[in-house]
């Protein structure tokens, strides 16, 4: 298990633009809330004028507490998020967040986290963004803790896949990853609905994506050559893929990190 929390910033659209204007750590929960939690995510901002984040989402929930210039606190439960997502930020705030392992959320749910996809339910809970750092996690902690999650074998085993189909590059299609596992492509989409909240093939289609973002950053590309590599039928397919979900062609994306500084 791990001892520091993911240092990537795989999914934020152009990130050194966003860690010039905000502050933004990682930290890991309590070791009893490993097996289901990713980390905490704390964002702390002081603006001069508007700021808009886009995010190209993980299959993850997410559970996200925000206080905005003197407003009242309010969480809420996102669920995995399918299209690209923007968030806006100015004056003064902080979002206190907790991103669950994509399968993670089910024991806290209890019930199938399709359910939650593509939706932002109000979570009422005592504040949780005031105070320092270890105090925000503290509270995070007891929050879950207090939802009782109880290990369950079908949690773990949809906990492993994802993160198989994240770190190996040769997951590439689903028939691929049930013949590896003996299981019926019917058996992995039925799991991956009920614990993850979206289908396998989608899983492997928006990690792989993501390396193509990621892979953009580092300046001109074979982009038919990184097409085929992450799986996709062509580079045009690559390019309609990448422009749906980060809302520019590649090459376009690779040219505004080089004008803005670089991720």
């Amino acid at each position: 298990m791990r001892h520091e929390p993911r240092g990537d910033s795989r999914g934020i659209l152009d990130p050194g633009r966003l860690l010039r204007r905000v502050r933004f750590r990682r930290r890991l929960p309590a070791p009893a809330l490993r097996p289901w939690v990713e980390h905490y995510w704390l964002v702390d901002w002081d603006l001069t004028e508007p700021f808009d984040q886009q995010v190209v989402p993980h299959p993850s929930v997410n559970v996200v507490f925000r206080a905005q210039d003197g407003a009242t606190e309010h969480g809420e439960i996102a669920g995995v998020d399918t299209g690209l997502f923007t968030v806006s930020l100015h004056g003064t705030g902080r979002v206190t967040g907790v991103q669950f392992r994509p399968g993670g959320f089910r024991p806290f749910w209890r019930r199938p986290v399709a359910e939650l996809t593509g939706r932002r339910v109000p979570l009422a809970a005592e504040p949780v963004c005031p105070g320092d750092d270890d105090e925000r996690c503290r509270r995070l902690d007891d929050l879950l803790t207090g939802w009782a999650p109880a290990p369950d074998p079908a949690t773990t085993e949809a906990v492993a896949l994802v993160d198989e189909i994240r770190v190996d590059r040769s997951v590439l299609r689903v028939a691929d990853l049930a013949g590896r596992h003996a299981v019926s492509t019917r058996r992995l989409q039925r799991l991956f609905l009920d614990h993850v909240g979206v289908g396998p093939k989608w899983v492997i289609r928006r990690y792989r994506l993501q390396e193509a973002i990621e892979q953009a950053a580092a300046g001109p590309l074979d982009w038919s050559r990184v097409a085929a590599d992450l799986g996709y039928a062509d580079q045009a397919h690559l390019v309609r893929e990448f422009t749906a979900a980060a809302g520019v062609p590649p090459a376009a994306y690779a040219r505004s990190l080089a004008v803005s500084g670089g991720a």
